[in-house]
């Protein structure tokens, strides 16, 4: 009769031991996903409690029904605990009570998933500041292009000609359409506290949409590993009033750095926890011209190289394709009124096949541009 006690004391004290070890572990984590900043977050949280408080009906009765099935049934029970009946085999109102819950609940959760990923996709243009709270027509929101480098992230706003690395802001209250991509691989951009988790690819653009409505200082970071200084791969996000956000923009103004092409590729080679830079000009076209892959001078835009591939191609020519390798090597048509338009024409011509080895055959020889042009390497060897 002693021995009950002393175990469940015992059981007890390495409860609590348990739970102090836990506490560092779990010190560290914060309630921002679930008591956000931004309203697109705080119905994306809302969705979250939805759709836990529907498992929970009924995942809560199975784990009720677990300990007392166990405990009536175990070995040893009497009897009038656990009545023996072995002809029992179907109950029509249990059948019912099992697969109809269920059901309803996948219903319920399906209908509230279609709903909210209509209505939270991150392409589409919020339609309210909060509950309540409209946005006014004449509000145009604020365009923020996202650059996601080896190991940083580069914020442009062409509406101010204005950059940043690792620090963006945003004025409380005031629609913000993030363009994103790419420099490299693949990253995800994550401000827990204004919206959801959007990927950033190379050679492409996705959009967010979102708005913050209460100012404070917000963590930012990449939710996608990137190599190796992907732990310091975070940023600032400053929700700030009307008057502290033209303070931030005339601080940026004020640097005295510009953000070139030469400048961009220095910032695209990798680099670790890198501190907050502010940018008082950036290049025309930089954040279009990184999509395209085109910042290095001489370098011709994927954009570019794809149209003359389609013309290519709507013309009847074969290897149309080849153009897209040639252009690697092109230099940028000349743009201005002393254009010339007869070189801007040949400099998008077809490869057809120069610089391809066929299999089994050695390094061809190199060519001219014009016999490139002209004759297939495969008829020259």
């Amino acid at each position: 009769m002693t021995a009950f006690p002393f175990h469940h004391a015992r059981g007890r004290l390495l409860a609590s031991i348990a739970a102090l070890g836990l506490m560092p572990l779990v010190s560290g984590c914060s309630a921002v996903v679930l008591s956000p900043s931004g309203d697109v977050a705080q119905q994306q949280r809302d969705l979250i409690i939805i759709a836990t408080v529907l498992m929970l009906i009924i995942i809560v009765p199975v784990m009720v029904l677990t300990v007392l099935f166990a405990r009536k049934y175990r070995a040893g029970s009497e009897a009038s605990e656990a009545e023996y009946d072995p002809d029992w085999d179907h109950s029509t109102g249990l059948e019912l009570l099992i697969w109809s819950a269920p059901l309803l609940i996948i219903i319920c959760l399906g209908a509230v998933t279609w709903t909210s990923t209509h209505r939270l996709d991150p392409y589409r243009p919020i339609e309210r500041l909060q509950p309540g709270r409209q946005i006014d027509k004449n509000v145009k929101p604020l365009d923020v292009q996202v650059v996601s480098l080896d190991w940083k992230w580069l914020f442009i706003y062409p509406e101010y000609g204005i950059a940043t690395i690792n620090e963006v802001a945003a004025p409380v209250d005031r629609p913000i359409t993030f363009h994103l991509t790419s420099s490299s691989v693949m990253n995800a951009f994550y401000v827990p506290a204004l919206a959801g988790m959007i990927y950033t690819m190379p050679s492409m653009e996705t959009k967010l949409n979102a708005v913050i409505n209460k100012p404070g200082d917000y963590e930012g970071f990449s939710a996608n590993f990137s190599g190796d200084g992907f732990a310091d791969m975070d940023f600032r996000f400053h929700g700030l009033t009307d008057a502290d956000f033209d303070k931030w923009i005339a601080t940026a103004r004020q640097s005295g750095r510009k953000l070139d092409e030469a400048g961009y590729m220095k910032l695209a080679q990798p680099s670790e926890d890198e501190p907050v830079t502010l940018y008082s000009g950036v290049a025309p076209q930089l954040y279009d011209k990184v999509m395209n892959h085109c910042v290095a001078p001489g370098s011709i835009c994927m954009r570019d190289m794809m149209a003359a591939d389609a013309a290519t191609a709507a013309g009847g020519e074969e290897n149309g394709g080849a153009t897209n390798m040639r252009g690697m090597n092109m230099q940028r048509p000349a743009e201005g009124p002393k254009a010339n338009p007869a070189a801007n024409a040949t400099a998008l011509l077809p490869l057809r096949g120069a610089g391809l080895v066929p299999p089994g055959r050695k390094q061809a020889p190199t060519m001219t541009a014009e016999a490139s042009s002209s004759t297939p390497v495969a008829d020259k060897l």
